[in-house]
């Protein structure tokens, strides 16, 4: 196998998340143009929030996960993770507490079992969950929504095991 040769490509969407992401930008923009010509507190936090709901719709549009002989690699917008194999002990489903499990979309972090870890998720789709050999500052894990998990799972157990 090459160096850059792609064993696993896919991107995800999520038109209810965009839906909702552009509903609070609108509401938010709403209430700014509301309010803006006060240009109190309220119309300039109208203003942030509206900013920061677009930066949601445009940045977490599309997740896009791609698996080499060498890393697994997540990007959501200008966000990337990558994870070299080497440092992955374990993938396997992320089986989450209802509360847990639909605690938001996008990328965020969340404390399951003692163990800190990032998400990089959309609700509606079934998610992995990498186990680190070493941790990565403080995290110790990483979940992911993805459409097929059974084989991704199968292909980065394989390759971990060679």
């Amino acid at each position: 196998m090459s160096e850059n040769e792609i064993l696993y490509h896919e991107r995800l969407k999520s038109l209810p998340t965009t839906g909702f992401f552009l509903g609070l930008t609108g509401v938010f923009t709403l209430l700014w143009f509301w309010r803006r010509s006060l240009g109190d507190f309220w119309s300039r936090l109208f203003a942030i929030f509206s900013g920061f709901f677009m930066f949601y719709v445009l940045n977490y549009r599309t997740l896009e996960i791609i698996l080499t002989p060498q890393a697994l690699s997540l990007r959501f917008g200008v966000f990337t993770w990558r994870v070299p194999l080497e440092n992955i002990a374990a993938i396997e489903p992320d089986e989450l507490p209802p509360l847990m499990r639909y605690g938001g979309a996008g990328i965020h972090g969340m404390l399951i079992g003692g163990r800190y870890r990032a998400s990089f998720n959309f609700l509606e789709y079934p998610r992995l969950v990498l186990r680190f050999k070493r941790q990565v500052g403080p995290l110790q894990d990483l979940s992911f929504s993805t459409h097929q998990p059974e084989a991704l799972q199968r292909l980065v157990n394989d390759l971990i095991r060679a």
